[in-house]
C-alpha cells in the first residue's frame, strides 16, 4: 500500500537502476549481416539501406577484421552471384561467392568469428523465388535436394552454422541428413522457422537483387496474422533437427518471439530486418532523433522478448555504443 511501496526508490539514480536492470544488451547478442557481390570490385552503398554495402570478395577479410575488432561474435553471409539460372546452381557451386567468402574469412580470423550462411535460392535464381518453379508454382520436395546441396557446400567451405531461410516444408530434416552423411554432424542448423511474408523486406531485396520476377512469396512464407502457426513451424523444425530457431522480422513479431521462447526454451534468434533498419535511418535524416538510443531500445526490446541472438544491420553501431 502507498506510501510503504514506492516504485521510484529503485529508479532514483543510474547506479541503482543498473543494479536492478532485468535485461542487459551485450555485444555477444549481435550478428552482423554481410553482402558479398561477385560482380563488383569495390564496395557499393545500398541505396535503400544507408551505411550498408555490397562488398567485393577482395574486401571480405577487412570487413571480418573490423567485425572482430568491435567484439561482435558472428556474421551472416548473403551472396550475390554474377550469373543466375532457373535452378540457382551458383548457390551450391563449391567455388561460389559465399563459399569463397567463407574460406576468406576463416583463413583471416579463424574461430574468432562465427560464420553463418544463408541457405536459400532466391538470390541465385533468375526468377527470384526460393525454389524450383513449374508453371509459376514453387515446388517443395524437388527444392529440398538443392537446399541440402547448398548446406553441404557451405559446410565444406568452413561455415559454422547454416541457416535455411526458404520456408520449404521438410528442409531442416533434408539438410540435417545431408550434413550428417557428409560427416558434418557438428555443423549447426539455425532455421528461419517463423519467417513471415512481410513488407519489411523490401530494402533487402534491393540489396541482394532477390525480388521475385512474378507473384509473391505468400505461398511459402507465413501469413503475418498468425502466431499459432509459428508454434507449429518451430515445433516441426526442432523435431527435424534445428539447433536454433529464428523469428523474422523482429519488431512486429515480439509476441511471437516471446511465445516461442516460453514454449520451447531453445536457443532463439530474431532478425531485425532491413525495413526496420531503414525506417530508423529515414527518421534520423528527416528529424532530430537520437538514433543511438533508439537502436539500443529496439535491440533491448528484442532481447527482452526472448531472443538469444539478434541479426541486425545496426550490429556495428550497437557494438560501438556498447563499448562506451
Amino acid at each position: 500500500m502507498f506510501p510503504e511501496k514506492r516504485m521510484r526508490r529503485l529508479r532514483k539514480n543510474e547506479k541503482i537502476r543498473g543494479l536492478v536492470k532485468e535485461t542487459c544488451l551485450t555485444k555477444n547478442d549481435l550478428v552482423s549481416p554481410m553482402f558479398v557481390d561477385e560482380s563488383i570490385d569495390q564496395r557499393i552503398e545500398i541505396g535503400s539501406m544507408p551505411s550498408q554495402f555490397r562488398l567485393p570478395l577482395s574486401e571480405v577479410r577487412d570487413e571480418a577484421l573490423e567485425i572482430v575488432s568491435l567484439g561482435i561474435p558472428a556474421v551472416i553471409l548473403f551472396g550475390i552471384p554474377e550469373k543466375k539460372d532457373e535452378k540457382g546452381s551458383e548457390a551450391y557451386n563449391p567455388d561460389g561467392i559465399v563459399q569463397r567468402a567463407v574460406r576468406e574469412i576463416k583463413d583471416e580470423v579463424g574461430d574468432d568469428l562465427i560464420v553463418i550462411t544463408d541457405i536459400c535460392l532466391c538470390e541465385y535464381t533468375s526468377h527470384g523465388h526460393c525454389g524450383i518453379i513449374e508453371n509459376e508454382r514453387v515446388l517443395n520436395d524437388p527444392t529440398l535436394d538443392l537446399l541440402a546441396k547448398i548446406a553441404v557446400s557451405h559446410a565444406e567451405a568452413g561455415a559454422d552454422i547454416v541457416a535455411p531461410s526458404d520456408m520449404m516444408d521438410g528442409r531442416v530434416a533434408s539438410i540435417r541428413m545431408a550434413l550428417d552423411e557428409s560427416r558434418f554432424e557438428d555443423t549447426i542448423i539455425m532455421s528461419y522457422a517463423a519467417k513471415y511474408a512481410s513488407a519489411f523486406y523490401w530494402p533487402f531485396r534491393d540489396a541482394a537483387e532477390s525480388a521475385p520476377e512474378f507473384g509473391d512469396r505468400k505461398g511459402y512464407q507465413m501469413d503475418t496474422a498468425n502466431s499459432d502457426e509459428a508454434i507449429q513451424e518451430v515445433y516441426l523444425d526442432i523435431e527435424e533437427g534445428a539447433d536454433i530457431v529464428m523469428v523474422k522480422p523482429a519488431l512486429s513479431y515480439l509476441d511471437v518471439i516471446y511465445r516461442i521462447k516460453s514454449e520451447f526454451r531453445v536457443p532463439t534468434a530474431a532478425y531485425n530486418v532491413s525495413g526496420e533498419y531503414s525506417m530508423i535511418k529515414a527518421a534520423a535524416k528527416l528529424w532530430d532523433i537520437d538514433e543511438d538510443k533508439i537502436i539500443h531500445e529496439i535491440l533491448t526490446s528484442i532481447k527482452r522478448a526472448g531472443a538469444d541472438l539478434i541479426i541486425t544491420y545496426s550490429a556495428k553501431d550497437a557494438a560501438r555504443l556498447l563499448s562506451i
